[in-house]
Formats: structure tokens, sequence, C-alpha cells
């Protein structure tokens, strides 16, 4: 009497309350580690676009300067 289910040769087990913990623990692991990760990749881009600001800002400037500007400070002002 098989009860309709087939067995692909191999023996099934029930999943015990220790297999589910250590599932649980594996998938809030592969989160925490995931949002680490995307926090990471966050803070890089902040990061980047505060340099190119600042590469962009101290370009103009020297820009100014280069071009033999006495009165730079106006560059500076938003």
């Amino acid at each position: 009497m098989t009860n309709g289910l087939r067995y692909s040769g191999s023996v099934m087990r029930p999943y015990s309350k220790r297999r589910f913990a250590e599932d649980d623990q594996t998938e809030s692991n592969r989160v925490t580690s995931s949002l680490a990760g995307l926090a990471l990749m966050l803070l890089l881009v902040n990061g980047g676009l505060v340099l190119v600001r600042h590469l962009h800002q101290t370009a103009r400037v020297e820009d100014c300067l280069l071009a033999g500007r006495i009165n730079c400070d106006a560059v500076l002002a938003p």
C-alpha cells in the first residue's frame, strides 16, 4: 500500500525541530549578510558622490585661477 506517494528510492525523513532551527538560522545569517552588503554598497556610493562633488568644486576654482582671474571667490559661492 503506497498511499499514492512515490519515493525516488530514498527514504523520506520528516524534519525535526532542530533541522527547522538550523534552516531558520541559516536564513537569518543570509539576510544579515545581504543587508550588510547593501549597507556597504550604499556607503561606497555616497562616499563616491561626495568625492565627485568635491573634485568638481576644486576643478572650478582651479580653472578660474588658471584663467588669470582675481575674483574666484564668486565661484565658491553657491
